[in-house]
């Protein structure tokens, strides 16, 4: 009895342990607890240990709350950055960090202690504050490992180490020390929901709407008034003052009218208003006469006086809702302009910073609570009539507490002053708001320590200019804008979670109304002595200890004699202010870098300009990076960092902001539960992060394909080695096949590309060049090709130990290419490589990865070829269609004859047997009636039915298979003659 051969049985069909499925939320945890257990990020420092220096410093995330997709993408970014500065050989060390101080912990913290914190002392608050910076620190920790991020994990640097704190005490030593620390009663950004002074840069402004008002005041008549208009204002006609602002809760801190010293102003008057005239700028009359529904309202001849011409004479106008009869009359300014309004600024120098400066200028004392009548809530005091007292001036929760609202109905029922109502409306306009909290902020005078950037400015612009690399490049402009117009720093905060600003207030000039403090003012000696002292504190016993009065009372930081500068006395207070977090965070390449307190040599060891990356969302411009470059060029003279990157936000897939109540935001924890944490990985470097990311679960869903696509070529891959052991069986680069040659050549393409594009930040680059090459280069065209090589010929064969070698060499890069963005997967392939097992990737370099290449010419011949190849295809598939083939297997090429193909082939190495591989066909026949083409000058090329049996072991069409036998090629491989 006979029985049919099983001839596939003799087939060195693909076989591998690599699973097609990659379960990446279930096999990731493993591999990631197995780098922590075998200190995978130790042995990397190790093997680069004495390489050149690439230090990516990490902006710290907010300790409070889970980690979301915006701080995982960032995360991700900077782990790809890392991983490819370490592939191409850098020692690249990462020290994650975290951003321990600040006012949202403080108001979480206050809402969990409720109305014990009342009675609890600053330092139990503070010790409450770090408790719960701790447990988020461990979370977003595990988080963050959980995307596969290399680094320090057990030694992070946090703003509220003792370490760390000391070294914001020394750094702000040396502030005070070069004189840019200054104290003053100035008119500042408050945010009167989290009731504390706030920088520029803590401040984002939004839409909002409020009343546009013009209100005209009375003009006293005197002396100044008839020297100025006498024949205009005879008859006892009165005069207003107009003037026009879009914050009415501002008039009752109104103190003077400024005016454009180079401004014509006129008396302007109403035929329909006899004995009444207004005060107004020139070039602005048309444009109020149309605001207010004046028709009839024209410029008296002759009444033409400059700004200057008028605050020069001294005129006198009645402030409204005045309580105290306190005014500075006409001033110049050099802010006013024509561009709007009436060109009369209503000047509140409690509310308004070029207010506080004009009144300044002109020599007026400004050191004045009066002039700011809103509390620290923003609620109006004593210092307004009655009836306002107790309005809140922004944010106000009830329309009773509105003081816009208030002060316009005091306006419409006639104020003592004679102030008058002109004309109101509501307008939306840009107005700063908090970016902690997202409520409206004002501007509010109160004593508050400042850092003096005018000694900064220029060395500061310097290094933006001309020693910084910025990713996009329009982040110099940016940067440079916000630094050049940034006169001073506001580093007081009235809060108690941070590092405090550690100076000493006497208490007797302090009872005597003045504010005296120590170390004094230009004596370097007992500055650099106070702040040793304070260091030396903070070192050992933590910011906490300013704080505690009992064992650490004021005393304790006093040099033996010290004493107060203006009045001679020893007793002291300490200042309870806390800096701005921006400075904070901002000495963090002081105290993470240049101290080396956190295992990090020192990168500005060998000099100032250092290999330091910092990479962030565009928004640090104002925050980070610029806090981070102010400080250091006061400290060092030079920025921190050599190179800035900088990403967009994540928004939902139709470019909106993610919003829980919208319901379009995405969790990194539910993508990492559905696909796994390469496949994050792999969305986030394949988007051009330069411009804001838009994510949903569409797009989630082209990421998860791709990374299949790739993760099943590198499959494939493994699967032909199935015996091949690449010491006993690799073939060297002379002795390959042609088509291998091209392949690896093109794959020491990819190589170079990925590397530069790594080098310019430019991860999508990589990505999009890796699937590509995945699926054009291999997965359609050489896994095509090679699959009768691999699969057909003797295991032994040149030919197949030349493609397993190929596909080991591939393999290889595809793990090189994508071990920064997915290396979990780059592991896992890498020790399914033969002879790879106990190996790592992660320690080799891109000079480890050697591949053939190929001239220029040869690239260029294969193209041809390549193109010849794809015409054939085409030409197959009307044959395909009619049944007359299934595959090219069984179907023979007839090729016309060409000089130019000739040298192509020789060019490429290419005999006619191998341009048959090439086109998956048995035989190739050089035939002169082939179909033209429009290739090598027209030369001809059919597809046509093989003539012959089919060999039922390679499924090739031949004439030289016997009735119910094997191809002879077939019979040499098992044996059969």
């Amino acid at each position: 009895m006979s029985s049919t051969p099983d001839w596939k049985a003799t087939l060195l069909l693909p076989k591998t342990d690599f699973p097609m499925k990659a379960d990446l939320p279930k096999r990731e945890p493993p591999r990631l607890q197995r780098w922590f257990d075998e200190d995978a990020y130790g042995r990397l420092r190790e093997a680069r240990r004495g390489a050149p220096r690439y230090v990516l410093h990490d902006g710290p995330p907010y300790a409070n709350g889970h980690i979301h997709i915006g701080t995982a993408l960032n995360k991700i970014l900077k782990d790809v950055a890392v991983r490819s500065r370490t592939l191409a050989g850098y020692d690249a060390p990462y020290v994650p960090g975290w951003d321990c101080h600040g006012l949202p912990i403080e108001l979480k913290v206050d809402k969990e202690l409720g109305a014990k914190k009342r009675e609890m002392s600053d330092v139990e608050v503070r010790r409450a504050c770090r408790a719960y910076a701790e447990k988020w620190v461990a979370t977003q920790r595990t988080e963050f490992q959980r995307l596969g991020i290399l680094g320090t994990w057990d030694a992070p640097y946090r703003t509220m180490d003792f370490g760390y704190q000391a070294e914001i005490a020394r750094a702000f030593g040396v502030f005070v020390e070069k004189g840019l620390v200054t104290f003053g009663f100035k008119a500042v950004l408050w945010c009167p929901t989290c009731k504390t002074a706030l920088a520029e840069a803590e401040v984002e402004y939004e839409d909002r709407k409020d009343p546009s008002i013009y209100v005209a005041l009375p003009v006293e008549p005197s002396g100044a008034t008839r020297a100025l208009w006498g024949d205009a204002l005879a008859g006892g006609t009165a005069l207003f003052a107009v003037i026009w602002t879009t914050t009415p809760w501002t008039l009752p801190a109104n103190r003077a009218i400024a005016l454009g010293g180079e401004i014509p102003y006129v008396l302007a008057a109403r035929a329909s208003e006899p004995g009444t005239l207004y005060l107004l700028a020139e070039p602005l009359v048309p444009a109020v006469a149309e605001a207010l529904g004046w028709k009839d309202l024209a410029a008296v001849p002759g009444t033409r006086r400059t700004g200057a011409q008028v605050a020069a004479t001294k005129p006198a106008y009645r402030r409204p809702f005045d309580v105290d009869g306190k005014s500075f009359g006409f001033l110049v300014g050099e802010h006013v302009s024509t561009t709007d309004g009436t060109g009369l600024v209503h000047t509140a120098p409690g509310h308004g910073r070029e207010d506080y400066d004009v009144v300044r200028r002109s020599g007026f004392s400004v050191d004045d609570p009066a002039l700011c009548p809103v509390d620290e809530a923003g609620f109006y005091d004593v210092h307004v009539p009655e009836p306002l007292r107790g309005k809140r001036v922004v944010a106000a929760k009830a329309p009773e507490q509105d003081a816009n609202r208030a002060v316009l109905d005091l306006l419409r029922a006639g104020d003592p002053s004679g102030a008058r109502l002109l004309h109101a409306h509501e307008i939306s306009h840009s107005y700063p708001h908090c970016w902690r909290c997202k409520l409206p902020v004002v501007f509010r005078a109160t004593h508050q320590w400042f850092i003096d950037l005018g000694a900064l400015r220029d060395a500061a612009l310097h290094e933006i200019r001309d020693q910084v690399s910025w990713h996009p490049a329009f982040g110099v402009n940016r940067i440079g804008a916000m630094v050049e117009n940034r006169l001073e720093w506001t580093i007081s905060r009235q809060r108690r979670w941070g590092s405090p600003i550690t100076f000493l207030r006497c208490r007797a000039c302090a009872e005597a109304g003045r504010l005296e403090h120590y170390p004094p003012a230009g004596d370097p000696a007992r500055q650099r002595a106070f702040f040793d002292r304070v260091v030396a504190v903070f070192r050992e016993h933590g910011a906490d200890a300013w704080y505690d009065d009992a064992a650490f009372p004021a005393a304790a930081f006093l040099p033996e004699g010290a004493a107060c500068a203006r009045c001679g006395k020893s007793d002291f207070e300490k200042v309870r202010d806390i800096l701005d977090v921006w400075f904070d965070s901002g000495v963090s390449h002081a105290a993470v870098l240049a101290s080396s307190a956190y295992g990090v040599e020192s990168p500005y060891a060998e000099g100032t300009r250092a290999p330091v990356l910092y990479l962030e969302g565009h928004d640090q411009h104002r925050g980070w990076f610029q806090s981070s470059l102010l400080t250091s060029v006061a400290l060092r003279g030079a920025a921190p960092y050599a190179a800035v990157v900088t990403h967009g936000f994540v928004v939902d897939g139709e470019g909106k902001k993610m919003s829980r109540s919208v319901g379009n935001v995405v969790h990194p924890q539910d993508v990492i539960a559905t696909h796994g944490a390469d496949v994050l990985r792999l969305f986030v470097a394949s988007t051009d992060f330069f411009d804001d990311i838009r994510i949903n679960q569409e797009i989630l869903a082209r990421s998860a394909e791709a990374y299949r696509k790739v993760r099943n070529t590198a499959r494939f891959l493994l699967s032909v080695l199935l015996d091949f052991d690449p010491a006993r069986d690799a073939v060297p680069d002379a002795a390959l096949e042609p088509f291998d040659r091209l392949l690896l050549a093109r794959a020491a393409r990819l190589r170079d590309t990925a590397r530069a594009a790594y080098e310019r930040f430019e991860f999508h680059t990589v990505a999009r060049h890796l699937l590509d090459f995945c699926t054009t280069d291999l997965s359609a065209l050489w896994c095509d090709v090679r699959k009768d090589a691999l699969y057909v010929l003797s295991a032994g064969d040149p030919k197949r130990r030349s493609a397993q070698t190929a596909a080991y060499r591939l393999a290889e890069t595809i793990v090189f290419v994508l071990q920064p963005i997915c290396p979990f997967t780059a592991e896992e392939v890498w020790q399914s490589l033969p002879g790879r097992a106990a190996s790592s990737p992660f320690l080799a370099t891109w000079e480890d990865l050697r591949l053939p290449e190929l001239p220029e010419e040869a690239h260029d011949a294969w193209g041809r070829l390549l193109s010849l190849r794809e015409e054939f295809v085409r030409r197959l598939e009307p044959l395909r269609r009619a049944g007359s083939v299934g595959t090219s297997a069984q179907a023979t090429a007839r090729l016309g004859r060409s000089p130019d193909l000739d040298r192509d082939l020789e060019a490429t190495g290419l005999d006619e047997a191998r341009l048959a591989e090439l086109l998956i066909v048995p035989s190739l026949l050089r035939a002169d009636d082939a179909e033209p083409t429009g290739l090598y000058g027209g030369v001809g090329l059919s597809a046509v039915p093989a003539s012959g049996a089919k060999c039922p072991r390679c499924w090739q069409v031949r004439a030289d298979v016997p009735e119910g036998g094997l191809c002879p090629r077939c019979r040499g491989v098992v044996g059969e003659g």
